[in-house]
């Protein structure tokens, strides 16, 4: 079967277009001087988990999408992103164009989320608010007044 021929084919073909046009969307979406990880950019697209589809989808996009695919980083943790191109020549450019937008690279290829990540809003600066921390306790409720 694959994706060589037939009406299979063509169907998952037409799907996997449609999934990178979703990704696209978002993707146009990140404002200049922000950055946003492939796994935040699938699930804005309705692809919960799909980091690895945007992933394909900014490989295989070509100029003519005019993406700003230098914004969308690989998560390394918690509050921190990642250069993930493995070609240097390729992570170079991207370095470049980030720094060139206003947001620091570390020297092992690392932006701080908390301080450039995207948080789309529906108007304002693009920013958006602060995430909500968890309790430590595991606890969804918050402490009594008494306890304070």
């Amino acid at each position: 079967m694959g994706l060589r021929g037939g009406p299979s084919a063509a169907r998952t073909r037409s799907e996997v277009e449609r999934l990178y046009r979703l990704i696209y969307e978002v993707v146009k979406r990140i404002p200049k001087g922000r950055v946003a990880t492939y796994g935040q950019v699938a699930e804005l697209a309705g692809i919960p988990g799909g980091a690895r589809v945007a992933g394909a989808a900014l490989k295989v996009s070509k100029g003519k999408h005019g993406l700003p695919w230098q914004r969308v980083l690989g998560k390394a943790s918690k509050l921190r992103g990642r250069i993930a191109i493995l070609d240097p020549v390729g992570a170079a450019m991207q370095r470049a164009l980030l720094e060139r937008e206003g947001v620091p690279v570390g020297d092992t290829g690392l932006v701080a989320l908390d301080e450039f990540g995207w948080l789309p809003t529906t108007g304002g600066s693009g920013r958006g608010a602060s995430p909500r921390r968890r309790p430590r306790s595991g606890s969804k409720r918050r402490a009594s007044s008494s306890r304070r």
